[in-house]
């Protein structure tokens, strides 16, 4: 099957930009937007919109095959690449990119998603997000052209076995959302409610007194409307706040910790994000120290990376150390959807946690490549993508994967 053509076209993301380093340095919020500079280059102010470019493969036999191109919300931060702004890559897309796809024949997902993410243009690696929505499209265009679903393809390139039920999924909701978070504990999600703890004044407390309250009265609304035999875990981001609160010390972190683990009782506590240092070294260097703290004092919670995990030997380098419980692998960071397939596959070689994440500010067709690639590599569970609403995406996600599962398990029997 070759490809005819290709186009592309400007689009916007489910959610927006956010300069972090202008917000970890002092900018007070103003609504959902903040007074104050930024300081990450490509950001005009502290919140923007973020824009996306879908990228469409027009095939040999009429089939269309698609991908977007989008980026996180905390883009250029902790070694991320900057703002993905469209116009500044229409030329690169509709130019160098349009003329190397035009009658090219579809030869294995894998070698062109590997070709593609080492492409330079003028001497520069391709934005993280041209790599990730174009590496979408092609493993779209081989579904198509095989007549299979995407995990098929993923499960036979990589030889893996296709999970044999959904993967839970972590229901990414507004922080102050309190009857979204009631939906979500009636449709019963897996993990919730992930959320935003990043200012230590407004979220944590100089005494962290409020992220304590908050998160003992979400626990015990969790207990008052949830069914009876519902358990899920209990996951909550918060950016670094806890370490700066404590001055990065590991010891004193994990004493607050063992409080908040407490205080979610009887539910399991994951934390993702309780350090946020200036290196993927010293990022590492003080996950390894809070992990030996943990166990030392016998704190049950699952303490999770998100900083500094950008690229598959930056997953390499947390497995090897042996630093933390599990890492997002956060599917737009990495560029091309192969190089977060082999993330999950490497981890899951070390027995480090994992689960297949990414960011709200995704679209709908980012959100299902994802979970085909889950479903044929098998990570801890996935974040709940585009948006932050909760219940569009959980909707989504759930429905992509049960559809895929019975569609697959039909043709195994047929």
């Amino acid at each position: 099957m070759k490809i005819v053509d290709a186009l592309f076209t400007v689009g916007v993301s489910c959610f927006v930009h956010q300069d972090r380093e202008a917000i970890r340095r002092g900018a007070r919020p103003n609504g959902y937007l903040y007074d104050g500079n930024p300081i990450i280059p490509g950001f005009s102010t502290i919140t923007q919109p973020a824009g996306t470019v879908s990228i469409q493969l027009l095939l040999e036999d009429g089939s269309v095959a698609f991908g977007d191109c989008a980026d996180v919300i905390l883009a250029g931060y902790a070694g991320r690449d900057r703002p993905f702004l469209p116009h500044e890559h229409m030329e690169t897309l509709t130019g160098t990119i349009r003329e190397s796809l035009r009658g090219r024949t579809l030869c294995g997902f894998r070698a062109m998603a590997q070709e593609y993410d080492a492409m330079q243009v003028g001497g520069r690696p391709l934005h993280m997000a041209i790599r990730y929505g174009l590496s979408q499209a092609l493993l779209h265009a081989h579904a198509l052209a095989a007549r299979v679903t995407m995990a098929e393809i993923v499960a036979s390139e990589y030889e893996t076995d296709i999970v044999s039920e959904r993967l839970p999924i972590l229901s990414s909701c507004m922080r102050d959302n309190h009857l979204l978070h009631d939906r979500m504990i009636l449709k019963r999600a897996d993990i919730l409610p992930h959320s935003s703890f990043g200012d230590i004044d407004l979220h944590i407390g100089r005494d962290g007194q409020i992220f304590l309250d908050y998160v003992r009265k979400f626990a015990g609304r969790v207990m008052e409307i949830g069914a009876a035999d519902y358990r899920p875990k209990l996951h909550f981001d918060v950016y670094g706040s806890i370490g700066s609160l404590f001055n990065e010390k590991p010891s004193d972190v994990a004493d607050y910790l063992a409080r908040v683990a407490d205080a979610v009782a009887p539910y399991h506590l994951m934390i993702e994000s309780p350090f946020v240092l200036d290196s993927l070294q010293a990022q590492i260097a003080v996950f390894a120290e809070l992990r030996q703290e943990m166990r030392r004092k016998g704190v049950d919670c699952t303490i999770i990376a998100d900083e500094w995990c950008n690229t598959l030997d930056d997953i390499r380098a947390w497995g090897e150390a042996e630093a933390v419980d599990m890492v997002q692998i956060k599917t737009p960071d990495l560029g091309s959807i192969h190089n977060s397939i082999e993330a999950v596959l490497y981890s899951r070689s070390v027995g480090m946690g994992c689960y297949l994440g990414g960011t709200a500010n995704e679209t709908q067709q980012s959100s299902v490549v994802t979970c085909h690639a889950g479903l044929a590599t098998g990570p801890d569970f996935l974040l709940s993508k585009p948006g932050m609403g909760g219940d569009e995406s959980f909707s989504l996600q759930v429905n992509e994967m049960q559809r895929t599962l019975d569609l697959i398990s039909w043709r195994r029997s047929a």
